[in-house]
């Protein structure tokens, strides 16, 4: 009996091991849908360093869209980007259909950051980008609210995991992007 169990945690261990370093090198494969209904193969912002951020339109952190717009503007030359995946999962804070996500991001906040269809981050619905990101080894487990941001460094790997209450230009944030971007393929 200890022998099977000894199998059994040993392929637990190997499977754990194989998930983790498959989801670090997996987000950004896989294609998602751009506000527009337009198919978005990921793989495109391979070699960039990528922000990917759950937003709500109604939520008391909408605000955060003016500094992430202003990370994209400022880094984007440097090959920064911000990918906004709209969701409602929590309290019903992003109940827009796609045309009125993107009215109200471009008009109340100017973004121009690529945004995406409303998604689902938690749960049975869990799209399999975010069921990447949330394995996140250093801090893996369910997104707590919106606006919580992942940043992916240029070799497609989530390099860092910033909560809700850490504001996108907080100094930590702008140094795990600065740090990042300073790396090459």
């Amino acid at each position: 009996m200890k022998s099977v169990l000894s199998v059994f945690a040993s392929l637990a261990l190997v499977a754990a091991f194989s998930i983790s370093a498959m989801a670090a090198e997996d987000v950004l494969k896989g294609e998602v849908k751009s506000l527009e209904g337009k198919e978005v193969d990921l793989s495109q912002y391979k070699g960039k360093v990528v922000m990917i951020v759950n937003v709500a339109s109604k939520c008391g952190k909408t605000p955060q869209y003016e500094p992430l717009q202003a990370l994209y503007e400022q880094y984007g030359k440097e090959g920064f980007v911000v990918l906004g995946f709209p969701c409602n999962q929590f309290r019903g804070q992003e109940p827009g259909t796609a045309q009125d996500i993107r009215t109200f991001c471009t008009e109340q906040y100017g973004v121009t950051f690529p945004m995406f269809e409303k998604i689902e981050v938690n749960g049975d619905g869990t799209t399999p980008l975010y069921s990447k990101l949330k394995s996140f080894d250093k801090d893996p487990g369910d997104v707590k609210w919106n606006f919580e941001k992942f940043l992916i460094g240029r070799d497609g790997e989530v390099v860092a995991r910033f909560r809700t209450p850490v504001e996108p230009d907080d100094t930590k944030v702008v140094k795990a992007i600065e740090a990042e971007l300073k790396k090459k393929d």
